[in-house]
């Protein structure tokens, strides 16, 4: 028992519910099914169209859309595996560079020391005394030295003073001469 009936839709009627989405203000009218006459002709801008006979028929103001929803949050997924092999690279990339800056700091470090310690003996090398020989008779002549000093008007009082003087310098004098040969 399925009979199908045609429903004719004029033009103006499809421009109106076009048009319907733009204004919701306006409320629609529920569409009335029509049989067609057989003896009526048909008009250029009227489109047919079969419907099933259902007697579920819309209600109320026709539908503008989808109807809104609340937003649905979805976990975010994984990097793909390949994001996960650069990454990986690029860290260690990353520690192999950590590592070499290490290596470049000890490395430093140590050269740093040893500049600085060649740098010292040859600081000590360069301002050394030249090997001086100890001067002979020191003692003796600052004896002659105090005992001028002491005795400033009787000068006489100093003899001995200065024969131990003059006795140490002929000895060095000896020494040297036989050194020298």
């Amino acid at each position: 028992m399925s009979e199908s009936f045609t429903i004719q839709i004029h033009s103006n009627l499809v421009k109106q519910l076009a048009d319907e989405g733009e204004k919701l203000k306006k409320k629609t009218r529920k569409p009335k099914t029509k049989i067609q006459r057989e003896n009526k002709p048909e008009h250029a801008n009227v489109h047919q169209k079969p419907i099933s006979r259902d007697t579920d028929v819309a209600k109320g103001p026709a539908a503008t859309g989808w109807p809104v929803q609340p937003p649905l949050f979805m976990p975010v997924p994984p990097p793909p595996h390949p994001a996960i092999a650069e990454l990986d690279a690029i860290r260690s990339v990353l520690k192999e560079s950590v590592e070499v800056v290490e290596k470049l700091q000890k490395h430093e470090e140590n050269l740093l020391q040893e500049v600085t310690k060649k740098a010292k003996d040859l600081h000590d090398k360069e301002f050394k005394l030249p090997n001086q020989k100890p001067i002979p008779c020191v003692d003796e002549r600052d004896a002659c030295l105090k005992c001028y000093k002491e005795n400033e008007k009787d000068p006489l009082n100093c003899a001995n003073v200065v024969q131990n003087f003059a006795e140490c310098a002929r000895r060095v004098k000896q020494q040297v001469s036989l050194v020298d040969k």
